[in-house]
């Protein structure tokens, strides 16, 4: 088991309706992003590796529209609100809690 991060428009990323983000904008930023690469080990273009402070973390487009991260430390969730800001997105956990506030992060 995990712990998963979301990168999501939507209010509670669980929800099936709602503002999401398309695979297209996903791969867009990715592709530009030089911390990512696609997953040598995942094929397809929705997932991809953020290569940063010496650690490798998967991060994958799901079919709800979010972009998802598991067990992520502060750098990563720094990284996650960085690109959830660059989306028009938030970063939300399991338990729907906001993250990028520093109450949140760290």
């Amino acid at each position: 088991m995990g712990y998963d991060l979301h990168i999501t428009r939507k209010d509670y990323w669980a929800d099936q309706k709602g503002p999401s983000i398309s695979l297209d904008e996903w791969t867009k930023y990715a592709r530009g992003d030089s911390n990512l690469s696609l997953d040598p080990n995942n094929p397809g273009p929705e997932n991809w590796i953020l290569a940063e402070h010496g650690r490798a973390w998967p991060l994958w487009w799901d079919e709800k529209g979010h972009i998802v991260a598991k067990n992520p430390g502060p750098p990563m969730i720094e990284k996650l609100v960085a690109i959830a800001n660059a989306l028009g997105a938030r970063v939300l956990g399991d338990d729907d809690e906001v993250y990028g506030e520093a109450s949140t992060v760290g």
